[in-house]
């Protein structure tokens, strides 16, 4: 009884990651290339504002003549075995948001990169994003999340603490033998002495 459990269980959680890996985007057409194949994705022409959660077997990517302006930082890196990225035709907003994107299309499909124009800001209209530098894209000021903040204060605390503690006890340690060296030597002068020293 419990083998036949531990199997349903496998297979219903084999079937549940089959289904996920498998699942066409609402906004999309799909097309399996043949078991253990992939997916080509088509989202094309679609007035997306937004990159659709995709399959991770998908191979060929349609995203082209759409409204997206850039993609979150990770939102691609799940498709490791896509061959063909078409993402052209897209207002893009060549700024530091869309480096993620530039950068992955560096690494995943250089061609892809070479099609895609900017459309703001201004400065940037029509420029390649492929050649766009760093500078060119700007810097994303991003605040710290109030966590992060907290423990960079309690951190602060805890460091102040530790340095003024080790001043402590280097005082006390430079007191102590001070006043050590002055009893060991009011020790050892014999108390006649001690009077006419002092």
């Amino acid at each position: 009884m419990n083998q036949f459990i531990a199997v349903a269980g496998f297979a219903v959680s084999l079937l549940f990651c089959m289904t996920q890996t498998e699942v066409c985007p609402p906004s999309c057409n799909c097309k399996s290339l043949g078991e253990m194949k992939g997916l080509h994705i088509d989202c094309s022409s679609r007035k997306l504002t937004e990159v659709p959660a995709l399959p991770v077997n998908t191979k060929r990517l349609y995203l082209q003549n759409n409204s997206l302006t850039s993609v979150p930082p990770g939102a691609l890196d799940s498709l490791r075995s896509l061959e063909e990225v078409k993402i052209f035709d897209n207002p893009w907003t060549c700024d530091c948001h869309i480096l993620y994107l530039k950068l992955w299309l560096e690494d995943v499909s250089a061609p892809s990169l070479a099609n895609i124009r900017c459309a703001t800001p201004a400065p940037m209209r029509m420029k390649p994003l492929g050649q766009l530098t760093g500078n060119e894209l700007g810097v994303c000021k991003r605040l710290l999340p109030i966590k992060c903040l907290e423990f960079f204060w309690r951190d602060l605390i805890l460091i102040a603490g530790a340095i003024i503690t080790l001043l402590l006890v280097a005082w006390a340690l430079k007191f102590s033998k001070n006043f050590e060296e002055n009893e060991l030597s009011s020790l050892l002068v014999p108390p006649i002495l001690r009077e006419k020293l002092w």
